[in-house]
């Protein structure tokens, strides 16, 4: 999380600080955080003025700027613009090639197909499946969908839906 009253570098800064990287070293990193961001003169505002889709992406590039072994990425893309939502997907794929461990947490089932060599099928906390996105995505789709034999109905129930999302890890293994 940032400090809504800082600005965005300083959000960087403290976050590198937080996560044990020398100032040092993020600012060595920060022209390529602040490029990936794309958020121009706001890096220097409050990250309180920001939209959501601008604070996603700074705390996106900030992530990714301090070269995690494993980073985790829980549905935070979907308030980006296409145009970043890909170049974020692009860098997971060059993240991968470097042996980080990208987990991609999302109900979307085309990111799933696009982007995962493996994945976990959540439900009610517990894991339901594990194995080839192909494959959990059936199962997902006919936890969602199938018919429940106990109600004698199809399974609709938007809380559900929320309960079972799709987890997702997509590395190289």
């Amino acid at each position: 999380g940032f400090n809504p009253e800082f600005t965005g570098r300083e959000n960087v800064l403290l976050n590198a600080a937080i996560h044990g990287i020398s100032r040092e070293a993020i600012e060595a990193r920060f022209d390529e955080i602040f490029e990936f961001a794309g958020i121009g003169e706001f890096i220097e505002h409050p990250v309180k003025t920001y939209s959501s889709g601008m604070y996603v992406r700074l705390a996106f590039a900030a992530a990714i700027g301090m070269e995690p072994e494993i980073l985790i990425i829980d549905e935070a893309l979907a308030v980006g613009d296409i145009r970043f939502q890909r170049k974020c997907y692009r860098h997971f794929h060059e993240l991968q090639s470097r042996g980080t461990t990208v987990i991609f947490v999302t109900h979307a089932v085309e990111l799933v197909r696009t982007h995962c060599d493996r994945a976990i099928l959540l439900n009610n906390g517990k894991i339901d499946s594990i194995g080839s996105p192909k494959d959990v995505i059936h199962d997902y789709l006919e936890l969602m969908f199938a018919p429940d034999l106990s109600m004698g109905s199809v399974r609709e129930d938007i809380e559900l839906t929320e309960s079972a999302p799709v987890a997702l890890r997509s590395s190289e293994s």
